[in-house]
């Protein structure tokens, strides 16, 4: 089954109803999608004020990737960010890319920092245009 992270600015823009986030609908109905504890807790704050506690029992029931924090290597991203002329990628970000290379999986982004890391770092971006795998039935697992 295809695994992909969301970051945060999806969802937001998913919940905003924005249309380049609808690809987010087929993802959801392949069951691909996975978010982190940082994530959720970067979107609760947003949706309590909206009151949208419905969407927050709905994420609570997403795919979590566990979080393992490596601040050496976080350091080391800032550190090549700054080699190559990046600078003000918040740690959130840093500690979201992280746990995509830990698990392998690529992020869903509409943030201009994950694009830009790319040149310089292992960065592995959901392509929108790429059709999600369809899960199999589960008598055949």
């Amino acid at each position: 089954m295809t695994k992909v992270l969301i970051d945060t600015s999806v969802w937001i823009a998913f919940f905003r109803g924005h249309p380049e986030a609808e690809h987010l609908n087929s993802l959801i109905d392949v069951n691909a999608i996975y978010i982190n504890q940082l994530i959720r807790a970067e979107l609760i704050p947003a949706l309590t004020v909206r009151k949208e506690f419905e969407v927050i029992e709905l994420l609570n029931t997403v795919h979590s990737l566990e979080l393992r924090i490596d601040w050496e290597e976080i350091i080391y991203f800032q550190e090549e960010n700054l080699k190559h002329g990046i600078n003000h990628v918040g740690i959130p970000d840093l500690v979201i890319l992280q746990n995509a290379l830990q698990h392998k999986v690529p992020i869903f982004s509409f943030d201009k920092h994950f694009s830009l890391m790319t040149a310089h770092l292992p960065v592995k971006l959901y392509q929108l245009n790429a059709a999600p795998c369809r899960q199999q039935p589960d008598s055949l697992h």
